[in-house]
Formats: structure tokens, C-alpha cells, sequence
């Protein structure tokens, strides 16, 4: 997810309305709102839809025509509100891996290998869909999911060297890359390094300013637009310039051919684990970018994770069908879409329509793209996902936390993102057991220990308009699923919930501690409240509210009463 910073105000800019859009046949009364935030949406998909292609290894017209196939789709299936879908840049580096892998590093054959991975990609988002498998999603620590998107901006940007430079390199491995800097920079274009380098520090600036205007024009269309002026001044040579079918719907269309994928029995392991890695980053992605939308959608709805899901199964099913690449949800995207004024999940549609319109009168204007402008648009994105805010961040909420996040990281970039991720949880598992070690007494140790994979829900009652929860035993993001059900589906007469952390919660890691502060904020949304009751009792790990808690040991039993 492109974990861009989002004003507050953003949340409350239309707060004054009291009816809540719908999607389906109701929204379309909102036509207006969503066709205009639709035009400029559009706008900004244009060139971030192909740096992103470029970026996975693609022809880059296929950024454009996923763009197309998820506007197409999304709207009918729904999931969620003004989330607008298409491919994203968290992506790209999988989808450059998984191309290399499955062509064994020949990019056009890998290519049409990898469309019929994100066809069986989509068909497995479907089946998981039916197995409601969105929600085991929380079971995975937040810092190793934030080291997830760390790996995924620093192997981004730095991807983008070759096309920053104007050279190409001879390796695709993140540190294999970073030794081979040194000597290619020698061989730097620099009129292409002086143009990316220009749009890479107008990007920082702008998006620095907090104006009416950058929130309706987005820096990073500001920029290619920029970037293309500068290119056409200067004249860089064509063969650094983006460079779109002139008829791309009757030539930029490549259909999967699974004869050829199955026909070398060589990749067979290969597709079964890019298959997995696409659907895991592609599945996780995607649910955490509608969760950051919902909190800053003004009306305040609740996206659907399983609806999405199958939304984004059948999105890359069709995607794949003409060549497209991985179709999720984008906070780029979306946030313009918010403060153009959308209402509703047909924004994508209206997006979709504008995206042909330009496609068929504008090719020519898409040609006039700098490389290296699109490379600069990546590196901040790159920049925003593993920046040192970022790991400021995670060192803030604890010394354990950020062990998880640089596991995660450095194990992502040695091997690939679903080795780092089990990496980073395993961890984090062994992080909570030990503290479920030092604050249990000796004769209770094994019990407290498989606490840590079961519901930690001891008493569930409502008594009349008030529901009471009592939690005992470890509160971790391995056994939180029981209480998410629970604080999830809170009935509507229910007007306060009171949390009680009895003696037993040994440990609240950081996960559940995130969770139940961002409940506590939706439902005093909803008009309810929430009370915590026992929090105070853990020593934290750090000041931040959401840090890692944990109770001092307690006596054994016997040692007590002696």
C-alpha cells in the first residue's frame, strides 16, 4: 500500500451530509460527484498506471488496461465505497520476480507467463472467498506487515535506477543491485538523470505544501506533466520515452496461454509459489488499503473484506484474459478520489470510461512520458513506504517491534516477501512467548503458553443496553479472530462496551493494542462507547499507546501461600 500521509481534514470534508451513498442501482444518483472525481482520478491513473507497468516489467499499456478492467468491475461486485482499484505500485516488484522466475530472466516470455499466474491468482481469491479467509489476514504481526511494505517501497525504488539513469543494468536482485551501482553509474544519461532528478525534487516539494489546489491536483501528475514538457524542450532520445501500441486495443492485447506455462515442467514449483506470493501480497494489500479508506471516507462506511476480495479475484481473471497485470485497491487513488468529491464505488466506472477516452484521442500524448519523470513518481512512492518515518515509527512503539520489522525486511530482500513474512512471525511468536515466560508462575507456564493460540474470550453478556467482555490469557494477533467477531458485529441497542482485562492477560501485543483503540474510535462514531478496564495493570514497552504490554511475573501458587 502506498502509505501516504493524509490530512485530517480530509476525513471531515463532508461531514455536514447526513445520508449515507450506497453503492449499486442507489448510488448512481450521485452520478455528478463521482464522474467529476472520475476525470481526475483518470488523470492521475494515466501515469501512475504505467510507471507501475513499467515497474513490473511489462508493456505499458497493460498499466491502463488493468486500470480498465478494474473500473469495469469493481463498481457491480462492491466491497467498499470510494476505494478506487487498479494495479499498484506494491506490487510491481513481485510481479518483476515472478516474470524473471517463470521466464528464467527472459522478460517477454515471462511475461506471457505471468498472465496466466494472475489468472490462477484470481480464481484462488475466489475460493478464498467462500472460505471467508479475508479476516485470517489479522493473524499477521503489524510490524512484519509494515516490514512487508518497507521490502516492497526499497525494492521498488530501487528498481527504478535503471530508468532514473537512463542505463540498464545486468542484474534484477535488490543487493545484487546495489553492488552493481557503482559501476553503471559511470555510464549515467545525463540529460535522463537531470530530468528524473528535477521531477524527483518538484515531487518532494509539492507534496510538502498543503494547498486546495495539490489536493485536487495531485504532485505526481503535476510532475509527468512536467516531465514531458522538459523531454519535448530537450529532445530525449525517443528510446527513453514511454511508448504505447498505436492501436492498443487491437494490438496491445496478449492472451494466457496455459499450454506454453505447463509445457516446461522446469517452472512447475515456480508457478505454484508465485501463485501463492501474488495472492498473499495481493490479498494483504488490498485489505489493508481499504481499512486505511474507511477511516478517512467522510461518510464513515464499512468496507466489506470478503466482498473486495472476490472483487479483486474476478478483476484479475479479467485482467489477465487481455494481458493485464495484479488489479488491488490504491491509497494514491483513492485519497484523490475523496477530495474530488466522490460518493460511491462507481467512481471506478466513471474512471474506467475517461480511461478509453484517453487511450483513443490521447496515445500520442501518453508517448510524450518520460521515463524517468514515471521513475521519479515511483522512488517517492518507494520513499513514502520505507522512508526513515517509517522506521522512526516502528523504533517508537518498542525495541520488539522493530526486531519483527527489520527481520522481516532483511529476510524479504534476501529471499522473497513470503519467507520474510512467516520470518517476521515467527519472530513475533517467540517475542510473546517469551514475555508469556516471565510473567507466568512456573506451575501455570503450559497453560499460558497455549493461550496464545486460543480465544482469549472468557465471558460474553449483554445486560440491556450494555455489553460486557472478559478477556483472559495472552492478547495476541495469533488469537485475536474471537474478539474481532465480537467488537466487529456490536448490535445496534448496545450503547456502551465495557473490555475488562482480567488477571490472566499475560501480554496485549501491538496488533490487538492498535485494534481495540481503533474500535474504541468507531463505535464513538456509532454514537457508543467503549471502556477498557485493566490495561493500566501491563508495564508497556514504550509510551506510545499502542506499544507491546506485558504484566511483571506473578508468584507461583504454592510459593504464595508458603
Amino acid at each position: 500500500m502506498e502509505d501516504l500521509a493524509i490530512e485530517e481534514n480530509v476525513a471531515t470534508s463532508t461531514t455536514g451530509f447526513e445520508e449515507k451513498p450506497e453503492n449499486g442501482i442507489k448510488g448512481l444518483k450521485h452520478w455528478k460527484h463521482d464522474m467529476l472525481a472520475g476525470l481526475v482520478v483518470a488523470l492521475v491513473s494515466v501515469p501512475l498506471s504505467i510507471g507501475i507497468a513499467i515497474a513490473s516489467g511489462v508493456p505499458p499499456i497493460c498499466g491502463i488496461t488493468s486500470e480498465i478492467i478494474a473500473g469495469l468491475v469493481f463498481p457491480f461486485i462492491g466491497g467498499a465505497y470510494v476505494t478506487v482499484s487498479g494495479p499498484a505500485a506494491g506490487l510491481a516488484p513481485v510481479i518483476m520476480s515472478s516474470i524473471l522466475q517463470l521466464g528464467h530472466n527472459d522478460p517477454v516470455i515471462g511475461y506471457h507467463r505471468v498472465i496466466c499466474v494472475i489468472m490462477m491468482v484470481g480464481l484462488f481469491q475466489i475460493v478464498l472467498t467462500f472460505m471467508k479467509a479475508a479476516k485470517f489476514s489479522h493473524l499477521f504481526p503489524s510490524a512484519a506487515i509494515q516490514g512487508m511494505l518497507t521490502s516492497i517501497g526499497m525494492m521498488l525504488a530501487m528498481k527504478q535506477i535503471p530508468n532514473f539513469i537512463g542505463h540498464k543494468y545486468l542484474t534484477h536482485e535488490f543487493f545484487d543491485m546495489v553492488m552493481e551501482t557503482p559501476s553503471e553509474i559511470v555510464h549515467v544519461d545525463w540529460t535522463v538523470l537531470c530530468t528524473s532528478l528535477f521531477c524527483l525534487v518538484v515531487l518532494f516539494l509539492l507534496s510538502s505544501l498543503k494547498t486546495k489546489f495539490l489536493k485536487l491536483v495531485p504532485p505526481q501528475l503535476i510532475v509527468v506533466v512536467i516531465g514531458a514538457a522538459i523531454a519535448s524542450f530537450v529532445h530525449i532520445d525517443p528510446k527513453f520515452l514511454v511508448h504505447a501500441p498505436a492501436n492498443p486495443f487491437e494490438h496491445g492485447i496478449v492472451v494466457p496461454d496455459f499450454a506454453a506455462l505447463f509445457a516446461d515442467r522446469s517452472i512447475w514449483g515456480a508457478i505454484f509459489s508465485c501463485v501463492l506470493l501474488l495472492a498473499f501480497v495481493d490479498g494483504t494489500e488490498s485489505l489493508a488499503t481499504i481499512h486505511a479508506v474507511d477511516r478517512i471516507d467522510p461518510f464513515h462506511r464499512k468496507s466489506n473484506p470478503d466482498k473486495t476480495l472476490l472483487a479483486m479475484g474476478i478483476s484479475n481473471i479479467c485482467s489477465a484474459l487481455i494481458g493485464g497485470i495484479t488489479i488491488i485497491p490504491g491509497i494514491i487513488k483513492s485519497t484523490t478520489c475523496i477530495v474530488s468529491g466522490a460518493r460511491t464505488a462507481w467512481i471506478n466506472f466513471y474512471n474506467a470510461l475517461f480511461l478509453i477516452a484517453f487511450l483513443v484521442y490521447g496515445a500520442k500524448m501518453i508517448d510524450m512520458i518520460p521515463l524517468g519523470a514515471l521513475s521519479a513518481v515511483l522512488v517517492h512512492i518507494g520513499y513514502k513506504l520505507a522512508g526513515p518515518h517509517k522506521w522512526r515509527y516502528i523504533a517508537s512503539i518498542g525495541k520488539e517491534q522493530l526486531l519483527v520489522y527489520l527481520c522481516t525486511i532483511l529476510v524479504t530482500l534476501k529471499t522473497d516477501l513470503l519467507i520474510g513474512i512467516f520470518a517476521g512471525m515467527l519472530v513475533k511468536a517467540l517475542i510473546v512467548i517469551f514475555y508469556v515466560c516471565r510473567s507466568s508462575a512456573s506451575s501455570a507456564l503450559l497453560s499460558d503458553l497455549m493461550a496464545v493460540f486460543k480465544s482469549p474470550v472468557l465471558e460474553n453478556n449483554i445486560f440491556g443496553n450494555e455489553m460486557y467482555l472478559l478477556l483472559q490469557g495472552p492478547l495476541t494477533c495469533f488469537n485475536s479472530l474471537w474478539l474481532r467477531k465480537i467488537l466487529d458485529s456490536v448490535p445496534q441497542d448496545v450503547e456502551k462496551v465495557r473490555v475488562q482485562l482480567g488477571s490472566g492477560v499475560s501480554v496485549v501485543d501491538h496488533s490487538v493494542s492498535l485494534y481495540l483503540l481503533t474500535t474504541k474510535g468507531d463505535l464513538a462514531r456509532a454514537g457508543k462507547t467503549m471502556e477498557i478496564v485493566g490495561l493500566e495493570a501491563l508495564q508497556s514497552c514504550s509510551a506510545e499507546p499502542t506499544a507491546f504490554k506485558f504484566r511483571q511475573k506473578k508468584l507461583d501458587a504454592s510459593v504464595a501461600s508458603a
